[in-house]
Protein backbone atom coordinates (compact mmCIF):
# COMPACT_ATOMS: atom_id res chain seq x y z
CA UNK A 1 0.00 0.00 0.00
CA UNK A 2 1.12 3.31 -0.73
CA UNK A 3 2.31 5.08 2.35
CA UNK A 4 1.72 9.07 2.51
CA UNK A 5 4.20 10.92 4.67
CA UNK A 6 3.18 15.05 4.72
CA UNK A 7 7.11 16.48 4.87
CA UNK A 8 6.66 20.25 5.33
CA UNK A 9 8.36 20.47 8.33
CA UNK A 10 11.11 18.42 7.28
CA UNK A 11 11.12 20.13 3.83
CA UNK A 12 11.54 23.05 5.48
CA UNK A 13 14.00 21.82 7.77
CA UNK A 14 16.14 20.94 4.81
CA UNK A 15 15.72 24.19 3.03
CA UNK A 16 16.87 25.78 6.04
CA UNK A 17 20.38 24.32 5.03
CA UNK A 18 21.21 21.46 7.48
CA UNK A 19 23.12 20.40 4.84
CA UNK A 20 26.20 22.58 5.89
CA UNK A 21 28.52 21.89 3.00
CA UNK A 22 28.37 21.87 -0.85
CA UNK A 23 29.23 18.95 -2.18
CA UNK A 24 31.13 20.35 -5.43
CA UNK A 25 34.77 21.85 -5.87
CA UNK A 26 34.95 25.87 -6.75
CA UNK A 27 33.76 26.15 -10.21
CA UNK A 28 30.60 26.21 -8.70
CA UNK A 29 28.98 29.26 -10.84
CA UNK A 30 26.69 32.53 -10.67
CA UNK A 31 23.68 31.21 -12.28
CA UNK A 32 22.44 33.49 -15.63
CA UNK A 33 18.83 34.87 -14.49
CA UNK A 34 16.07 33.98 -17.19
CA UNK A 35 16.58 29.92 -17.05
CA UNK A 36 13.54 27.93 -17.60
CA UNK A 37 12.16 26.56 -14.40
CA UNK A 38 10.98 22.74 -13.91
CA UNK A 39 8.75 20.18 -11.89
CA UNK A 40 8.46 16.86 -11.90
CA UNK A 41 8.73 13.95 -10.07
CA UNK A 42 11.65 11.70 -8.95
CA UNK A 43 11.98 8.25 -8.35
CA UNK A 44 14.93 7.77 -5.75
CA UNK A 45 16.22 3.68 -5.46
CA UNK A 46 16.32 3.15 -1.84
CA UNK A 47 18.40 0.16 -0.32
CA UNK A 48 15.34 -0.39 2.45
CA UNK A 49 12.85 -1.52 0.19
CA UNK A 50 11.27 1.32 -1.59
CA UNK A 51 11.61 4.47 -3.95
CA UNK A 52 11.45 8.06 -2.48
CA UNK A 53 8.56 9.30 -4.46
CA UNK A 54 10.07 13.30 -4.57
CA UNK A 55 7.86 15.93 -6.24
CA UNK A 56 10.54 18.35 -7.02
CA UNK A 57 10.85 22.48 -8.77
CA UNK A 58 14.43 23.06 -9.64
CA UNK A 59 14.48 27.08 -10.64
CA UNK A 60 18.33 27.15 -11.88
CA UNK A 61 18.19 31.05 -10.95
CA UNK A 62 18.42 30.31 -7.40
CA UNK A 63 21.82 30.30 -7.75
CA UNK A 64 22.08 28.27 -3.90
CA UNK A 65 19.25 25.82 -3.60
CA UNK A 66 18.07 25.36 -7.26
CA UNK A 67 16.28 22.10 -6.19
CA UNK A 68 13.38 22.08 -3.90
CA UNK A 69 11.71 18.87 -2.64
CA UNK A 70 7.75 20.03 -2.07
CA UNK A 71 6.41 16.67 -0.69
CA UNK A 72 7.90 13.43 0.01
CA UNK A 73 6.57 9.52 -0.37
CA UNK A 74 7.17 6.20 -0.76
CA UNK A 75 6.74 3.47 -3.36
CA UNK A 76 7.33 0.31 -1.28
CA UNK A 77 7.96 -2.72 -2.83
CA UNK A 78 9.39 -4.72 0.44
CA UNK A 79 11.65 -4.37 3.23
CA UNK A 80 15.41 -4.09 3.17
CA UNK A 81 15.90 -8.03 3.93
CA UNK A 82 14.04 -8.86 0.51
CA UNK A 83 13.84 -6.40 -1.85
CA UNK A 84 16.71 -3.80 -1.31
CA UNK A 85 16.92 -1.84 -4.57
CA UNK A 86 19.06 0.11 -6.74
CA UNK A 87 17.25 0.48 -9.97
CA UNK A 88 14.27 2.84 -10.81
CA UNK A 89 13.36 2.58 -14.53
CA UNK A 90 9.73 4.12 -15.94
CA UNK A 91 8.56 2.30 -18.57
CA UNK A 92 8.89 3.87 -21.69
CA UNK A 93 5.25 2.69 -22.65
CA UNK A 94 3.51 3.69 -19.96
CA UNK A 95 4.92 6.51 -17.24
CA UNK A 96 2.78 5.52 -14.62
CA UNK A 97 4.58 2.52 -14.18
CA UNK A 98 8.38 1.80 -12.65
CA UNK A 99 10.39 -0.98 -13.48
CA UNK A 100 12.81 -2.23 -10.78
CA UNK A 101 15.06 -5.01 -9.59
CA UNK A 102 17.38 -6.01 -6.27
CA UNK A 103 20.87 -5.46 -6.09
CA UNK A 104 21.21 -8.68 -3.15
CA UNK A 105 19.58 -12.15 -3.00
CA UNK A 106 16.56 -12.38 -0.61
CA UNK A 107 17.05 -15.13 2.48
CA UNK A 108 16.39 -17.74 -0.36
CA UNK A 109 19.09 -16.67 -2.36
CA UNK A 110 16.85 -15.31 -5.25
CA UNK A 111 17.00 -11.80 -6.79
CA UNK A 112 13.91 -10.26 -7.66
CA UNK A 113 12.16 -8.44 -10.53
CA UNK A 114 9.25 -6.44 -10.82
CA UNK A 115 6.92 -3.30 -11.39
CA UNK A 116 5.17 -0.87 -9.72
CA UNK A 117 1.91 1.15 -10.31
CA UNK A 118 3.55 5.01 -9.87
CA UNK A 119 0.15 6.30 -8.93
CA UNK A 120 -0.88 3.91 -6.55
CA UNK A 121 2.60 2.06 -5.41
CA UNK A 122 0.69 -1.15 -5.61
CA UNK A 123 3.42 -3.87 -7.32
CA UNK A 124 1.96 -5.18 -10.48
CA UNK A 125 4.80 -8.18 -11.02
CA UNK A 126 7.37 -9.44 -8.97
CA UNK A 127 9.24 -12.33 -9.87
CA UNK A 128 11.96 -14.40 -8.24
CA UNK A 129 15.32 -15.60 -10.31
CA UNK A 130 18.59 -17.00 -8.91
CA UNK A 131 22.14 -15.70 -9.52
CA UNK A 132 24.30 -17.05 -12.34
CA UNK A 133 27.04 -19.25 -11.37
CA UNK A 134 29.64 -17.83 -13.10
CA UNK A 135 29.10 -14.61 -10.72
CA UNK A 136 30.82 -14.03 -7.78
CA UNK A 137 27.32 -14.21 -5.45
CA UNK A 138 25.74 -13.29 -3.21
CA UNK A 139 26.03 -9.17 -3.28
CA UNK A 140 25.92 -6.96 -5.30
CA UNK A 141 24.10 -7.90 -8.21
CA UNK A 142 21.25 -5.51 -10.08
CA UNK A 143 21.87 -2.10 -10.08
CA UNK A 144 21.61 -0.40 -13.77
CA UNK A 145 19.12 -1.22 -16.08
CA UNK A 146 18.10 -0.25 -19.35
CA UNK A 147 15.09 -0.86 -22.03
CA UNK A 148 13.50 -1.38 -25.35
CA UNK A 149 10.14 -1.33 -26.37
CA UNK A 150 9.09 -4.62 -25.18
CA UNK A 151 12.07 -5.72 -22.64
CA UNK A 152 13.44 -4.95 -19.71
CA UNK A 153 17.16 -5.19 -19.37
CA UNK A 154 18.64 -4.86 -15.78
CA UNK A 155 22.71 -5.12 -15.38
CA UNK A 156 24.99 -6.99 -12.48
CA UNK A 157 27.41 -5.93 -10.40
CA UNK A 158 28.88 -9.76 -10.18
CA UNK A 159 32.24 -10.23 -10.23
CA UNK A 160 31.37 -11.70 -13.91
CA UNK A 161 28.69 -9.62 -14.64
CA UNK A 162 26.06 -10.16 -16.74
CA UNK A 163 22.99 -8.55 -18.96
CA UNK A 164 19.28 -9.93 -18.19
CA UNK A 165 16.38 -10.00 -20.45
CA UNK A 166 12.85 -9.62 -19.34
CA UNK A 167 9.62 -9.69 -21.11
CA UNK A 168 7.89 -6.17 -20.18
CA UNK A 169 4.61 -6.95 -20.54
CA UNK A 170 4.81 -10.48 -18.43
CA UNK A 171 8.33 -9.92 -16.49
CA UNK A 172 9.46 -13.38 -17.85
CA UNK A 173 13.28 -13.74 -18.14
CA UNK A 174 14.39 -14.49 -21.60
CA UNK A 175 17.98 -14.59 -21.93
CA UNK A 176 21.65 -14.02 -20.03
CA UNK A 177 24.52 -12.27 -21.89
CA UNK A 178 27.99 -12.13 -20.74
CA UNK A 179 30.55 -10.02 -22.71
CA UNK A 180 33.08 -12.55 -22.41
CA UNK A 181 32.87 -12.45 -26.77
CA UNK A 182 34.11 -9.07 -26.86
CA UNK A 183 37.06 -9.35 -24.18
CA UNK A 184 35.52 -8.91 -21.41
CA UNK A 185 36.74 -11.97 -19.27
CA UNK A 186 36.38 -12.70 -15.98
CA UNK A 187 38.77 -10.75 -13.31
CA UNK A 188 39.99 -8.24 -15.57
CA UNK A 189 36.96 -5.78 -14.63
CA UNK A 190 34.60 -4.93 -11.44
CA UNK A 191 30.78 -4.75 -12.63
CA UNK A 192 28.44 -3.48 -15.61
CA UNK A 193 25.98 -0.19 -15.78
CA UNK A 194 24.41 1.24 -18.40
CA UNK A 195 21.50 2.44 -20.58
CA UNK A 196 19.85 2.73 -23.21
CA UNK A 197 19.72 5.36 -26.12
CA UNK A 198 16.66 7.44 -26.52
CA UNK A 199 16.05 6.01 -29.92
CA UNK A 200 16.37 2.45 -28.69
CA UNK A 201 18.85 1.51 -31.05
CA UNK A 202 22.27 1.23 -28.68
CA UNK A 203 22.87 -0.09 -25.03
CA UNK A 204 25.49 1.94 -23.21
CA UNK A 205 27.57 -0.71 -20.75
CA UNK A 206 30.23 1.09 -18.92
CA UNK A 207 33.02 -1.48 -17.10
CA UNK A 208 35.12 -0.95 -14.67
CA UNK A 209 38.40 -2.63 -15.56
CA UNK A 210 41.00 -3.81 -12.82
CA UNK A 211 43.89 -3.34 -12.10
CA UNK A 212 46.89 -4.56 -9.82
CA UNK A 213 45.68 -6.92 -7.16
CA UNK A 214 42.58 -7.00 -8.67
CA UNK A 215 41.53 -3.44 -7.54
CA UNK A 216 40.01 -0.50 -9.24
CA UNK A 217 42.42 0.74 -11.82
CA UNK A 218 40.33 4.02 -12.74
CA UNK A 219 40.06 2.92 -16.00
CA UNK A 220 36.69 2.94 -17.64
CA UNK A 221 35.37 1.00 -20.84
CA UNK A 222 32.41 2.50 -22.73
CA UNK A 223 30.43 0.35 -24.93
CA UNK A 224 27.59 1.02 -27.12
CA UNK A 225 26.14 -2.53 -28.30
CA UNK A 226 23.08 -3.11 -30.61
CA UNK A 227 19.96 -3.10 -28.26
CA UNK A 228 17.57 -5.20 -30.89
CA UNK A 229 20.60 -7.59 -31.03
CA UNK A 230 20.76 -7.82 -27.08
CA UNK A 231 17.41 -8.28 -26.83
CA UNK A 232 17.97 -11.33 -28.78
CA UNK A 233 20.20 -12.51 -26.64
CA UNK A 234 23.25 -11.68 -28.94
CA UNK A 235 26.24 -9.40 -28.29
CA UNK A 236 27.19 -6.73 -31.31
CA UNK A 237 29.98 -4.31 -30.88
CA UNK A 238 29.22 -0.71 -32.24
CA UNK A 239 31.88 1.74 -30.81
CA UNK A 240 33.62 1.91 -27.60
CA UNK A 241 35.58 3.88 -25.59
CA UNK A 242 38.65 4.42 -22.39
CA UNK A 243 38.05 7.02 -20.07
CA UNK A 244 40.48 7.55 -16.73
CA UNK A 245 39.81 8.50 -13.78
CA UNK A 246 41.59 7.89 -10.37
CA UNK A 247 42.96 4.45 -9.12
CA UNK A 248 40.33 3.24 -6.50
CA UNK A 249 38.61 6.23 -5.97
CA UNK A 250 36.75 6.89 -9.88
CA UNK A 251 34.34 4.17 -10.73
CA UNK A 252 31.51 4.76 -12.80
CA UNK A 253 27.72 3.81 -11.67
CA UNK A 254 24.90 4.62 -13.83
CA UNK A 255 24.01 6.79 -16.73
CA UNK A 256 22.04 8.18 -18.91
CA UNK A 257 21.52 9.96 -22.48
CA UNK A 258 19.92 13.37 -23.00
CA UNK A 259 16.59 13.24 -24.89
CA UNK A 260 18.04 14.34 -27.89
CA UNK A 261 20.96 11.83 -27.88
CA UNK A 262 23.47 14.71 -28.10
CA UNK A 263 25.11 14.08 -24.38
CA UNK A 264 25.88 11.26 -22.22
CA UNK A 265 26.07 11.74 -18.28
CA UNK A 266 27.71 8.93 -16.22
CA UNK A 267 27.99 9.03 -12.86
CA UNK A 268 31.75 7.95 -11.74
CA UNK A 269 31.62 8.12 -7.93
CA UNK A 270 34.35 11.27 -7.55
CA UNK A 271 33.32 12.83 -10.19
CA UNK A 272 30.67 12.67 -13.00
CA UNK A 273 31.30 12.91 -17.19
CA UNK A 274 29.64 14.72 -19.91
CA UNK A 275 30.45 12.93 -23.31
CA UNK A 276 29.36 13.01 -26.89
CA UNK A 277 27.00 10.54 -27.36
CA UNK A 278 27.97 10.18 -31.40
CA UNK A 279 32.19 9.92 -30.59
CA UNK A 280 32.20 9.12 -26.74
CA UNK A 281 34.81 11.68 -26.47
CA UNK A 282 34.41 13.56 -23.27
CA UNK A 283 33.37 16.82 -22.28
CA UNK A 284 33.44 17.68 -18.94
CA UNK A 285 34.50 16.31 -15.81
CA UNK A 286 33.18 17.88 -12.82
CA UNK A 287 34.42 16.21 -9.68
CA UNK A 288 33.28 15.60 -6.27
CA UNK A 289 34.54 16.98 -2.96
CA UNK A 290 34.46 15.40 0.62
CA UNK A 291 33.02 12.40 1.82
CA UNK A 292 30.55 12.48 -1.56
CA UNK A 293 29.63 9.91 -3.99
CA UNK A 294 28.25 10.24 -7.32
CA UNK A 295 25.66 7.58 -8.13
CA UNK A 296 23.34 8.49 -10.89
CA UNK A 297 22.45 11.25 -13.26
CA UNK A 298 19.33 12.00 -15.72
CA UNK A 299 18.74 14.78 -17.69
CA UNK A 300 15.81 17.32 -17.66
CA UNK A 301 13.92 17.16 -20.42
CA UNK A 302 15.29 19.41 -22.65
CA UNK A 303 18.96 18.25 -21.46
CA UNK A 304 19.85 21.57 -20.30
CA UNK A 305 20.32 20.57 -17.16
CA UNK A 306 20.77 17.33 -15.08
CA UNK A 307 20.14 16.24 -11.82
CA UNK A 308 22.64 14.16 -9.82
CA UNK A 309 22.32 11.44 -7.09
CA UNK A 310 24.83 11.76 -3.88
CA UNK A 311 25.55 9.81 -0.79
CA UNK A 312 26.71 12.54 1.60
CA UNK A 313 28.88 11.17 4.59
CA UNK A 314 28.77 14.42 7.19
CA UNK A 315 28.73 14.87 11.16
CA UNK A 316 25.50 14.99 12.48
CA UNK A 317 25.47 17.01 15.86
CA UNK A 318 22.36 14.40 17.07
CA UNK A 319 23.62 10.91 15.72
CA UNK A 320 27.69 11.50 15.26
CA UNK A 321 30.15 11.20 12.72
CA UNK A 322 29.54 8.95 9.39
CA UNK A 323 25.93 9.91 8.92
CA UNK A 324 25.17 9.15 5.15
CA UNK A 325 22.31 11.41 3.24
CA UNK A 326 20.79 10.29 -0.38
CA UNK A 327 20.48 13.87 -1.54
CA UNK A 328 19.91 15.31 -5.54
CA UNK A 329 21.83 18.56 -7.14
CA UNK A 330 22.10 20.39 -9.96
CA UNK A 331 24.64 20.51 -13.43
CA UNK A 332 24.43 22.92 -15.78
CA UNK A 333 24.96 21.36 -18.92
CA UNK A 334 25.21 24.08 -21.22
CA UNK A 335 27.29 26.17 -19.06
CA UNK A 336 28.78 22.78 -17.69
CA UNK A 337 28.94 23.69 -14.20
CA UNK A 338 27.42 22.75 -10.80
CA UNK A 339 24.17 24.73 -9.51
CA UNK A 340 24.07 25.63 -6.20
CA UNK A 341 23.81 23.34 -2.92
CA UNK A 342 22.12 19.65 -2.85
CA UNK A 343 18.73 18.97 -1.21
CA UNK A 344 17.85 15.87 0.66
CA UNK A 345 15.56 12.93 -0.48
CA UNK A 346 16.49 10.77 2.05
CA UNK A 347 17.18 11.69 5.68
CA UNK A 348 14.49 14.34 5.33
CA UNK A 349 11.69 11.60 4.97
CA UNK A 350 13.22 8.69 7.49
CA UNK A 351 13.75 11.65 10.26
CA UNK A 352 10.19 12.36 9.81
CA UNK A 353 9.45 8.70 10.51
CA UNK A 354 11.42 8.88 13.87
CA UNK A 355 14.38 6.77 12.29
CA UNK A 356 17.87 7.01 12.80
CA UNK A 357 21.24 6.55 11.01
CA UNK A 358 21.89 6.74 7.26
CA UNK A 359 19.47 6.58 4.52
CA UNK A 360 21.55 5.62 1.44
CA UNK A 361 20.52 5.90 -2.10
CA UNK A 362 20.99 5.37 -5.55
CA UNK A 363 19.55 4.75 -9.15
CA UNK A 364 17.25 7.73 -10.69
CA UNK A 365 14.25 8.14 -12.86
CA UNK A 366 11.55 10.52 -13.13
CA UNK A 367 8.51 11.93 -14.99
CA UNK A 368 8.85 15.81 -16.16
CA UNK A 369 5.71 18.03 -16.25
Amino acid sequence: MKKVLVLAIAVAFVFAGYLAFTAVDSKTPAVVAGSKTYSGTLYVAGMGGHFAKADVTIDPNDAQNPIKVTNLDRIVIGDKATHPTHDARVDSNDKNILMWSTFKADKSGMLHVGKSNISTGEKITDVTIGIDKRAKGPAPMYCASGQSKTAFMPMTMAGEAYIDVFDKATMKHKHRVFLDSIGYKKGTYQFFHGINSPDMKQMLVAVNMLGAKGKPSGQVELVLLDLAELEKGKVKMIAGKTLTGEPGKTITFRPSFTADGKYILQSGRDRMYLLNAKTLELLDEEMMMGAVENHDVIPTPDGKYAVLTLRETFADKKEGPGVTDGTVLLYDVTAKKIVGKSASTCLACHEKMGLKGSAVLCGLDANWK
